[in-house]
């Protein structure tokens, strides 16, 4: 709203009313002009030529495109990460995740392969899921592309676990469509059990903290993810 050859074309009071403005603008947005003259001590001739300067036909008209630019340019308020994580605990552990969690156990324990999928934030989750299994004696592989080939003995006796924020990633859904087309089973980690991701599963498990966004960017934290991949492989760890 301010260009740098605007704020260049500035006199002394156009500054300094720039610089009120700046500091003020949710108090601006809603000022007449006259309280913005005695707040700032110039005229409204000078708001008006300042009007001019910034393409405004009048004071309305700026305030009106001061509004638009709050929107545009709001800050999004990041929660703390411990908000997530005793959201998750108070919304999910009173319930029955812990049971979900030891059926996805048995489920993988029983199964002789296991693939993560996931795309984004997601896909980095589940190829760390696929590591950490691993590492209690669960071979895991992820596998990110949904045209990778995979030999039949891999897609025998084999399990699927899709992470998904959302649970309607275009890429996640076609790729778990078609595993679950090749038999494998399908255990799935969303945010939401109401998701396309969550019914094709056989088995989901939902955490439900409250979605955030920054930008465009979803940054809903994925402790909770975290939480349920790491107990799953210990519960296989102990049934094996």
């Amino acid at each position: 709203m301010f260009s740098n050859d605007i704020i260049a074309s500035f006199n002394e009071l156009e500054t300094s009313l720039y610089n009120y403005i700046s500091q003020n603008s949710e108090k601006v947005a809603y000022m007449r002009i006259r309280e913005l003259a005695d707040e700032t001590h110039v005229s409204t001739a000078t708001i008006l030529r300042f009007c001019k300067k910034v393409h405004c036909e009048g004071f309305s008209e700026f305030k009106v495109k001061l509004k638009m630019h709050l929107k545009e340019n709001k800050r999004t308020i990041i929660k703390p990460s411990e908000h997530a994580v005793a959201e998750f605990f108070e919304r999910t552990v009173k319930g029955d995740l812990e049971e979900k969690m030891k059926k996805a156990a048995r489920i993988v324990a029983e199964t002789d392969n296991v693939i993560f999928i996931g795309i984004g934030s997601s896909g980095i989750l589940a190829e760390y899921g696929a590591r950490y299994f691993s590492s209690l004696g669960k071979f895991s592989m992820y596998i990110k592309d949904p045209h990778f080939p995979i030999h039949a003995k891999l897609r025998n006796n084999s399990v699927t676990i899709a992470l998904s924020v959302s649970g309607e990633n275009h890429f996640t859904v076609t790729h778990l469509n078609q595993l679950k087309q090749e038999g494998s089973h399908i255990i799935s980690i969303t945010n939401t059990k109401y998701s396309t991701v969550a019914k094709i599963s056989d088995l989901n498990i939902p955490y439900y903290v409250t979605e955030e966004f920054h930008e465009e960017a979803n940054i809903t934290s994925q402790v909770p993810v975290v939480y349920i991949l790491e107990s799953i492989a210990r519960e296989i760890y102990k049934l094996n």
